[in-house]
């Protein structure tokens, strides 16, 4: 029997700290496993998502040394939600950081969604500090990705939940949601904000799951509590265009060289649709693409979790 991620006893972290990168930026960095185990370092999605406590489970606290953290702006990160100095390159200067402040020679990378997207900026930059790269739901950050997952999949496989999503704007807008919501998403008013980060973040929760328990938008949403992160900062980047120049990361595979990798990717996300892993890897000969069946974008899915461990432990066993 398959043990999923939500059975197994969560680690704890041996130690947390905020660790100052500059900027004004403090991320929340912590460490799993044990000091002297394989290094490796763990993306979180969004952007904005921040780290989770069941992302640790990924990592076997008895051979590995796992850092995780949350990414500018993101999670228990200070200051909160703050987009100053947060583009893609800061991110990777980051991660250089993380890496030299505990001393890896060279470090496991695991990330999924735009975690996978900020592996490869990283392993890109510098492929001499990675000794393996395990990636879910592979994003390359261009427009087309953005058009899909936010307009034309859910249009034409979801049409239901998208009528409910534009019909939220205002009917000017509606001439083009995906732009009048990310200016939403962008304006400094939380009057038009929060609203719109509410409605996004169900709309996109739906979209992660290949069968979800509820397909449709809330009647009413929540105007109280806590606003959902990742579409503030997931709308700050996709107005940015990601921060990276067209067909940089993909153009980019050669430099991956020999690093090995393994690519996991849900027949039926529609969130990060398989063609982009599919041509990261015919760029990438040192890697191995593995299509889970019946599973849609989120690690959650079923087949996802086991299948990104056996990875994991895969390539730490080389």
């Amino acid at each position: 029997m398959t043990l999923h991620a939500s059975t197994r006893e969560t680690p704890r972290p041996f130690d947390a700290i905020m660790l100052s990168v500059g900027d004004g930026h403090w991320l929340y960095v912590e460490q799993v496993g044990k000091r002297g185990g394989i290094p490796a370092l763990f993306l979180h999605g969004g952007p904005g998502g921040g780290s989770q406590a069941s992302h640790r489970l990924l990592f076997d606290p008895e051979r590995f040394h796992a850092v995780l953290f949350d990414q500018r702006g993101a999670g228990r990160s200070h200051p909160y939600l703050s987009t100053h100095a947060n583009t893609t390159p800061h991110l990777v200067a980051d991660l250089e950081q993380i890496r030299a402040h505990f001393g890896f020679e060279r470090m496991l990378i695991v990330g999924g969604s735009w975690g996978s997207t900020l592996a490869l900026a990283y392993a890109e930059a510098h492929p001499e500090r990675v000794s393996g790269l395990v990636l879910r739901a592979v994003f390359l950050g261009s427009d087309a990705e953005v058009d899909w997952a936010f307009r034309r999949a859910p249009a034409e496989l979801r049409p239901d939940l998208y009528e409910s999503f534009v019909a939220a704007l205002s009917e000017s807008e509606q001439a083009d949601p995906l732009a009048a919501y990310v200016a939403r998403l962008t304006s400094t008013d939380p009057d038009i904000r929060d609203p719109a980060a509410r409605q996004w973040f169900q709309f996109e929760r739906v979209l992660s799951e290949f069968a979800p328990p509820v397909a449709a938008l809330p009647e009413t949403l929540p105007t109280e509590g806590r606003v959902p992160p990742t579409p503030i900062i997931e709308a700050h980047y996709i107005a940015n265009r990601f921060f990276l120049p067209p067909g940089e990361l993909l153009d980019g595979a050669g430099r991956l060289g020999a690093i090995p990798g393994v690519i996991v990717q849900g027949r039926y996300d529609l969130l990060c649709p398989p063609r982009a892993a599919y041509e990261l890897a015919s760029r990438w000969p040192a890697s191995r693409l593995e299509i889970v069946p019946s599973a849609g974008h989120a690690m959650t899915e079923p087949g996802v979790f086991e299948a990104m461990k056996r990875a994991v432990d895969h390539l730490a066993s080389k």
